[in-house]
């Protein structure tokens, strides 16, 4: 056998070299949060993310955690105070930022351009102690589908805008096609099960009302006072007249499944409930969408969205900021909303003609993000949000059931929040701020 020359070695040795110089390619890990069952979104994520990896050769594996808000947020937790390097960016519920801030990057010096195309709602809910810790993805809100053509059927021209308006409305149509045989149908379902969707309800009661956010902005617990006690007190008339006696264990599915099954004339509920069966399902043509009912302090509707975050931990956060940009993007947006259910955060995005001709009420979606948000106190309660929720759903619930009185849940709710989070009570009908 002829041994190799010494310019055959010499190349050989300039190779290895080279190739022990070259950077291994970079690889992140998204921890994403629309659930599997969501075949148009995971469809398009899979596509984004290989657009992604062509535009910057960086690959993305995609992840998904559990399917309610407060086991995602757990679980995002237990990742980000171990510090492990991955996931390198989180989708992350609108209680985490203020959950998980000590644990994000600060992503303001990375987008001072981009942040004012959001929906300033959106923004300001990822805004923690001055960080931006996160940048707006999905925009969600509480909103009320209504039985358009049952309105207009009962001679009622317009969607309520008080939630006096909304009961006496729920009434009519209740006893008109009860009158017609259906024994079975409802005014207005909701959401009371004990768990984070009964806080966004309840929430929304209170704070239309002038009644607060349950932690202020200042610090104070806020929530026990008149205003937020009589919106409780209004919801828990609202079972067995108007709303099922099993609404009290309610989630969005069993909500949704009266909805869709014709057995309700309103309904509490998120955009991506309206988008995903505008075009299709038994209630097609027959129902619109419109900002939740008003009180005395305005309209409420709970901010819902999801965020991109960075984790401080990862190996990579140039890359991983480079993420966020590209899914937050306006482009990436007008092609992800052309296809999916999940609304856009991006104003202009509402303004494009593929966008309304996939979903023509997009305009109407819009007012409703701009007719009044508020946003969960996660922000003040920090690490000890999940305890404040759990105490606050669980009191309103105590007065649903009627185990307790308002005044007394309101009293006992108090002294717990007290205890959870060292916060002074702040008492008085003015204790609650608008929202």
């Amino acid at each position: 056998m002829r041994r190799p020359s010494s310019l055959t070695l010499l190349t050989l040795a300039f190779a290895v070299v080279a190739c022990a110089k070259r950077p291994a390619p970079v690889f992140l890990v998204l921890l994403d949060i629309v659930p599997v069952e969501n075949r148009a979104y995971t469809e398009w994520a899979r596509r984004a993310l290989e657009d992604f990896r062509r535009e910057t050769g960086i690959a993305v594996e995609r992840q998904l955690p559990p399917q309610f808000t407060d086991e995602q947020l757990a679980l995002e937790r237990r990742i980000l105070e171990g510090r492990g390097t991955t996931p390198d960016v989180f989708v992350v519920d609108a209680i985490a930022p203020g959950t998980l801030a000590d644990h994000l990057l600060d992503l303001a010096p990375h987008f001072e351009r981009e942040r004012g195309r959001h929906f300033p709602g959106l923004v300001a809910n990822n805004v923690v102690r001055g960080r931006l810790v996160a940048i707006p993805y999905h925009a969600n809100v509480g909103i009320l589908l209504y039985r358009s053509d049952l309105l207009r059927t009962y001679g009622l021209t317009h969607p309520p805008a008080s939630w006096d308006e909304l009961a006496s409305m729920a009434a009519a149509i209740q006893a008109g096609e009860r009158r017609r045989g259906r024994a079975d149908f409802w005014g207005y379902v909701w959401q009371g099960a004990p768990y984070e969707g009964l806080t966004c309800n309840a929430l929304e009661w209170q704070a239309s009302e002038g009644g607060g956010r349950i932690l202020e902005d200042d610090g104070a617990i806020s929530v026990n006072n008149p205003r937020a006690r009589r919106a409780w007190a209004r919801a828990a008339s609202w079972i067995g007249t108007i709303s099922p006696p099993e609404v009290i264990g309610f989630r969005e599915v069993e909500a949704e499944d009266a909805w869709l099954g014709g057995r309700a004339a309103f309904l509490r509920s998120w955009p991506g409930t309206a988008l995903a069966t505008w075009n299709e399902g038994p209630l097609r043509g027959r129902f619109d969408i419109a900002p939740l009912p008003g009180g005395t302090g305005g309209r409420a509707g709970t901010l819902g969205e999801n965020a991109l975050a960075v984790s401080r931990y990862s190996a990579h956060p140039t890359e991983a900021v480079a993420l966020v940009r590209y899914l937050s993007r306006a482009d990436v947006q007008r092609a992800r909303s052309r296809v999916t259910s999940v609304p856009p955060t991006i104003a202009a995005v509402y303004d494009d003609p593929g966008v309304l001709a996939a979903h023509p009420y997009y305009l109407r979606l819009r007012e409703v993000f701009q007719a009044g948000i508020v946003s969960r106190p996660s922000a003040v309660a920090g690490d000890k949000y999940a305890e404040v929720s759990r105490s606050y759903f669980r009191a309103v619930h105590s007065v649903l059931t009627r185990e307790k009185t308002a005044e007394t849940a309101g009293t006992d709710l108090e002294r717990e929040l007290e205890w959870i989070t060292g916060l002074p009570a702040r008492t008085g009908d003015a204790a609650g701020a608008s929202p």
